[in-house]
């Protein structure tokens, strides 16, 4: 048995490699197990019609589930879109909130925005919250050829800033090429960490994503301190 994580970070590789659906998965199956599970985000870009917290809290059913902190309308990088818009986001501001919101969560599951690189407000990026905040993280990440770069350099990146990686989660994973038959491996050796992997989904709506934690049984049990 090991200790359960009451709050960590979904991050990704970088932008559309599914946070949002591993995250209402991960929050689904959590709160599933018991634990009052929810998932912040700190900045919503392309808002409306992007909204990943209305996304988990449409998956879960549940108007505690997640919520979101800043909404910007440009879909772009935070801290380019709040400059478009005149919006003054502050970093410091971003991160007292985070903070705040993850501290009133039982299970805080902070989701990231993009990539961990992306300029989120001020001089700072996504990956400087996360250092802040000391989140251990899930790294999102697409399956197929190409995956073996980002994932090693997002690992990498995340080491120089002492963040632990719980795993990686290798998204819409159908083993259809050998470059995807043979990354999990890969991967497992060139970053010493566990690779999980979720098969494409159907997600006709957002309850289909609670489907995702049936994949991720390890990270669960380790989410929740059942890992033997």
């Amino acid at each position: 048995m090991t200790d359960a994580i009451d709050v960590f970070a979904v991050v990704g590789t970088g932008t559309g490699v599914g946070k949002t659906v591993i995250t209402a998965g991960l929050v689904g199956g959590l709160r599933e197990h018991g634990a009052d599970a929810r998932a912040i985000k700190p900045v919503q870009t392309g808002y409306p019609p992007d909204d990943d917290a209305a996304y988990v809290r449409a998956a879960c059913d549940e108007s505690r589930a997640a919520t979101c902190l800043e909404r910007l309308e440009p879909p772009l990088a935070p801290a380019v879109a709040a400059d478009r818009e005149g919006v003054d986001l502050t970093y410091d501001d971003v991160e007292v909130s985070c903070e705040r919101a993850l501290a009133d969560a039982e299970v805080g599951v902070l989701e990231g925005i993009g990539g961990l690189r992306v300029p989120l407000a001020g001089d700072k990026e996504v990956i400087d919250l996360v250092a802040a905040l000391d989140l251990p993280v899930v790294l999102v990440a697409q399956s197929g050829l190409g995956t073996l770069n980002h994932t090693a350099l997002s690992i990498e990146a995340l080491d120089r800033r002492d963040v632990e990686v719980l795993g990686v989660v290798l998204n819409e994973y159908a083993g259809k090429t050998i470059a995807e038959r043979t990354n999990p491996t890969t991967l497992s050796g060139m970053t010493d960490r566990p690779i999980h992997t979720v098969p494409p989904l159907s997600l006709d709506t957002p309850a289909d994503a609670l489907a995702v934690a049936d994949h991720l049984d390890a990270l669960i049990a380790r989410l929740t301190g059942h890992e033997k």
